[in-house]
């Protein structure tokens, strides 16, 4: 996620003077507050940014998450865009932009080939009995249980960037936590992924996003529930990204896990997934993860697919070691 130029949130949606004033047709409407997202984000970059299309990109990215939070918000009348219809409407509005607004398709292919290769940073965050895991699930519907992550900013060290994203995505502070050393680092699709493993996470924190329209569900999982965690056993719901990090963390729990930690004898509930508002304003880009690749796993069952993730289930009544 880079981070955004815009000072506030508020901004004064262009609407008719008076009752008794002709009604804005909204495409004059629509200009306007293109002119407003093309000042706040594009007008004062310094020109080393604006000589580099990726980082151009990155604001209008920015401004069209700004467009559908805040503006649709204030006014649903506003039409819903997708990333690519936006930054085609702001290349042609916005000066800056208008020489590459000529060619936008091959503009935008550019910009999306480039933001696949940009560094992601996160966590795998372990409880206290080390027997689960914290995941949050993205905005749309369809979308998928993921550990928490995001894109690097420019200069950004890793540890900080996972620090930052965990906080943005969760509400929980890893800052104390966060153990440089205890990163898996994968390179997917030409895009590298480190996630650090953080144990010790307390169960009873209060999760809560920062985020807008990003998470809607942050909710622990067991390990044992996680796909290829176990071998020829199917997991209900959809997972990304996930799988290749099974045999690190398996790794990791062998060499690190206390052997002295007390063992559950009494059920527990384990609490529920926080649920937040599940719609969504556009229906091709949210503010997570926007690569595709292939399903997880095909340990994962076909039927999971067809409807929503499932939360997990209450810890049953002894423990079992991860």
């Amino acid at each position: 996620m880079a981070s955004s130029s815009s000072s506030s949130p508020e901004m004064s949606v262009p609407r008719s003077a008076n009752n008794t004033d002709p009604p804005v047709p909204m495409q004059a409407r629509l200009h306007e507050v293109l002119e407003d997202l093309s000042s706040r984000f594009i007008l004062n970059l310094p020109d080393e940014e604006l000589a580099s299309l990726e980082r151009v990109c990155f604001q209008v990215e920015q401004a069209h998450w700004y467009y559908e939070d805040f503006v649709r918000e204030q006014d649903p009348s506003f039409p819903t865009m997708t990333l690519k219809k936006f930054s085609n409407s702001l290349f042609h509005v916005c000066p800056l932009l208008s020489h590459w607004g000529d060619d936008h398709e091959q503009t935008f292919q550019s910009f999306l080939a480039y933001k696949t290769r940009v560094p992601v940073c996160g966590a795998i965050m372990i409880n206290e009995t080390w027997d689960k895991c914290l995941l949050v699930k993205g905005w749309k519907a369809t979308s998928a249980w993921s550990f928490p992550k995001g894109k690097i900013n420019e200069q950004e060290p890793r540890p900080r960037c996972a620090v930052r994203e965990v906080l943005e995505e969760t509400g929980y502070d890893l800052d104390e936590q966060i153990d440089p050393s205890n990163v898996v680092e994968l390179s997917i699709k030409d895009q590298s992924i480190s996630l650090y493993i953080v144990p010790n996470v307390p169960e009873d924190f209060h999760f809560e996003t920062r985020t807008r329209k990003e998470i809607s569900k942050i909710s622990w999982f067991k390990l044992t529930d996680l796909p290829t965690w176990k071998r020829n056993k199917a997991v209900p719901g959809k997972f990304y990204l996930i799988t290749p990090f099974i045999g690190p963390l398996k790794a990791f729990l062998r060499d690190h896990k206390p052997k002295d930690l007390p063992r559950r004898t009494l059920k527990q509930y384990m609490p529920p997934a926080v649920d937040l508002d599940t719609h969504i304003s556009s229906e091709e880009e949210t503010h997570g993860d926007e690569i595709a690749i292939a399903q997880e796993s095909s340990s994962q069952s076909s039927s999971a697919d067809n409807g929503e993730p499932q939360t997990p289930s209450p810890l049953p009544e002894y423990a079992t070691d991860a």
